[in-house]
């Protein structure tokens, strides 16, 4: 049976490959989709990979992860240094959350060296470029292994 997973993408995240690219890559965010969902494939997960600019939108993706048992690979983008309701709605996790950047916050500017999803996730996994959703998926494949039942 394949597994769910959301893999979900917060603010001008759907701009990848333009945006940044000496910061954030070259690779598009279909290009992303494409490497999350063939990974998942491979995984044995049925990946859903979302991105919203709307950060109302993003806390109702994480509820429904919560309600349905769902694990989630999260890159929240801005969000992550400052919204507690995001913070709130991934603490209702009821399956493996994993936080992950692009970019390593802690080389960059000093407002994102905080995460207020860091302490309420699994874990986080950040600086591997498209890389660092690579690694969230086969960790989640070993935290669900890991798991009893």
């Amino acid at each position: 049976m394949t597994r769910r997973v959301f893999v979900l993408n917060g603010p001008n995240l759907g701009r990848l490959g333009s945006r940044e690219p000496d910061v954030y890559g070259a690779t598009t965010y279909a290009g992303l989709v494409e490497v999350c969902q063939a990974l998942g494939q491979d995984l044995g997960f049925d990946v859903w990979v979302r991105e919203t600019n709307d950060e109302g939108e993003l806390i109702g993706w994480l509820h429904e992860a919560a309600d349905g048992r769902i694990p989630v690979v999260i890159n929240p983008g801005a969000f992550t240094h400052y919204s507690y309701a995001m913070r709130d709605a991934a603490a209702q996790r009821t399956a493996p959350l994993i936080e992950v950047h692009i970019s390593n916050p802690y080389a960059r500017e000093q407002f994102r060296h905080t995460s207020v999803i860091a302490p309420v996730a699994t874990g986080t996994i950040a600086g591997f470029g498209i890389g660092s959703y690579r690694l969230a998926l086969h960790a989640l494949a070993d935290q669900l292994t890991d798991q009893p039942g």
